[in-house]
């Protein structure tokens, strides 16, 4: 049986304090709790050393990791675009944990196995830094997500702070399994890059990109490359032929004359990637596969879920905004859950974009 304990809440109001006061009284009280995460519209960045400093005051909690969205999320309730705060409270083992941040590195001597982690959006060596920490951690379990805002975006790890990472890592006794969900599904075939100018494709397996792109979505597709770009995107391959390693990634632009169509990322020669489809019927079956995947990975009932999910997702590719963290209390009923729409989500040490990411705790 786990040696942690969680509870979590969520609020929603235009006002700070009633907000915060909300979930203050809605959160089960934990004996001996030490460890807390909160999530907070960006709404509220300019009063967020205020919102740990009373949270300290009313849980007795020191150590407090989260960041900014534009929207957040918590059991059986998420809104993109509005004032509200999840919060989650855990009693750990003593000394399982350590609370990081580019100020306050993580100790050389302590001995981590997983971590969650937050990121600034603005970094423009995001992908390194996630590299980095997975290179600390002696498990391949590096979760989180990148804070969102309309505006500024701010992490907290016990202060407010910008740039980098920052969050919390684990040692041992804190097992961590994540779920990753593309929220899409893959057309037949895959194909490797042979030419690219950065994140421009100009040829798959020694041909016109484009010509093959038009020919993987099909004709009627294909004659209306706008169309197409609102359901189809790209999927960059971890490894050659391994159907469900890959990276969403946007179609930015078409070059007729050249044949050739641009992503929102890099991409290197030799570097395999296939077409996904993305719409609210595709991704509701992947979310609800990832679901009951990892619920049969569980080694025993799980103590709390954090949830990252995309800020373009919510109501724009489900029914509602609230309508993954509905799938979630089907499968996982009674979970205290917390999270936020992210800028970036990070999972299995990578950075994705445009899924959603439930982690477990154990």
């Amino acid at each position: 049986m786990s040696a942690c304990l969680a509870s979590s809440a969520y609020a929603l109001a235009n006002d700070w304090h009633l907000a915060l006061e909300h979930a203050i009284h809605r959160l089960q009280r934990i004996d001996g709790a030490n460890l807390g995460l909160i999530y907070f519209s960006d709404r509220f960045n300019g009063v967020s050393a205020a919102l740990i400093e009373r949270l300290r005051a009313a849980t007795g909690v020191n150590d407090w990791v989260g960041a900014s969205g534009i929207g957040v999320l918590g059991a059986g309730e998420a809104e993109l675009d509005a004032p509200a705060i999840s919060l989650m409270l855990f009693r750990l083992p003593a000394d399982s944990f350590r609370v990081f941040s580019g100020r306050n590195p993580l100790p050389r001597d302590f001995a981590a196995y997983g971590a969650l982690i937050h990121g600034d959006p603005a970094t423009p060596d995001m992908s390194d830094l996630i590299l980095d920490m997975a290179s600390k951690v002696r498990s391949d379990n590096v979760c989180g997500g990148l804070a969102s805002g309309h505006s500024k975006t701010l992490q907290i790890a016990n202060a407010p702070l910008n740039g980098g990472v920052s969050g919390v890592a684990f040692d041992e006794r804190i097992r961590l399994v994540t779920g990753l969900s593309q929220g899409c599904v893959a057309l037949p075939g895959s194909w490797r890059v042979t030419g690219v100018e950065e994140a421009v494709i100009t040829e798959l397996d020694g041909r016109p990109a484009l010509k093959v792109f038009r020919e993987a979505i099909g004709p009627a597709l294909g004659a209306d490359l706008r169309r197409a770009t609102r359901n189809l995107q790209v999927g960059l391959c971890a490894e050659p032929g391994v159907q469900r390693a890959f990276a969403v990634r946007h179609i930015t632009d078409f070059n007729l004359r050249q044949g050739s169509f641009a992503i929102n990322d890099q991409v290197s020669e030799g570097q395999h990637l296939l077409f996904v489809k993305q719409d609210a019927e595709s991704a509701a079956s992947d979310f609800r596969q990832m679901l009951l995947g990892l619920r049969q990975a569980c080694p025993e009932p799980p103590v709390a879920g954090i949830y990252i999910s995309a800020a373009g997702r919510g109501a724009a590719l489900f029914e509602r905004d609230d309508s993954e963290v509905a799938m979630i209390g089907e499968v996982f009923d009674q979970l205290p859950l917390c999270g936020f729409f992210a800028s970036g989500e990070i999972a299995n040490c990578r950075l994705q974009g445009l899924t959603g990411a439930l982690t477990l705790i154990f």
